[in-house]
């Protein structure tokens, strides 16, 4: 259960990396676009081939994997809708001002977007033994950008650079939790169960990227965020081969 732990904070500690190289430099919104996208296209390979076609594998036949994958996404499209209600609509807008007063909306909203990747890390441990490479890296470079630019707002909306470090200490903390949680809470489910909790954590991922991250990174990346899109699914799939070679 420990491993679960430290894995999962791993790969949700790009957020605090991000945001201790974002409350120290200023990045061009172009920049953060391109990144946003590399983020994007690694999430996108996990979720075909980490998450997917896992849970099809799994489960062939069951329906479980139709139901888990249009369950969570949408999960995350009504529970994205309510949190945009309460303030934190634009937590990944590389324009956004946050203000210090939205910190429980960011909170909640930055955990919708991360629990679904924490839980699968700690299912995969389950599952494996040990934890999917191709899942971790593609969490940490897509957490990355999303800290970067929270964090360009957060500075923006006046918050201090101790706040904003410890804001997302404890949100990795919280998502590193949410591994434990996935290692311990569906250690006894079916196989039909656990393509379920795999295709729901899916199809939420898919939907986030599809309704913040991907829209984000062309509006200021360009054109050009079709190209670190490609590039990041490209690198992920090669992490998914060298990882099965």
């Amino acid at each position: 259960m420990i491993h679960a732990f430290l894995w999962g904070l791993l790969a949700t500690s790009s957020l605090v990396l991000g945001g201790l190289i974002a409350s120290r430099f200023t990045f061009k919104r172009k920049m953060l676009g391109w990144i946003m996208a590399f983020g994007a296209g690694a999430l996108i390979s996990a979720v075909a081939y980490e998450l997917t076609y896992e849970a099809v594998s799994l489960s062939k036949g069951s329906g479980f994997p139709a139901f888990g994958f249009f369950s969570g996404a949408l999960t995350f499209f009504f529970s994205d809708m309510l949190i945009g209600k309460i303030g934190a609509r634009n937590r990944k807008s590389i324009d956004a001002i946050h203000q210090s007063n939205l910190v429980v909306p960011m909170v909640l909203a930055i955990i919708l977007d991360g629990i679904p990747e924490s839980i699968v890390i700690g299912l995969g441990i389950f599952e494996h033994g040990t934890v999917s490479l191709a899942m971790l890296v593609a969490v940490f470079i897509s957490n990355l950008p999303e800290a970067i630019a929270s964090t360009t707002g957060m500075k923006a909306g006046g918050w201090s650079k101790k706040k904003i470090i410890l804001f997302w200490f404890a949100i990795a903390l919280i998502c590193a939790l949410a591994s434990v949680a996935g290692y311990r809470f569906f250690s006894g489910a079916s196989d039909e169960w656990l393509s379920f909790i795999l295709a729901f954590a899916g199809g939420a991922i898919l939907m986030m990227l599809s309704n913040t991250m991907i829209p984000e990174a062309y509006e200021h990346g360009k054109k050009l965020a079709g190209v670190f899109t490609v590039l990041g699914f490209a690198v992920s799939v090669l992490v998914v081969i060298l990882e099965n070679a």
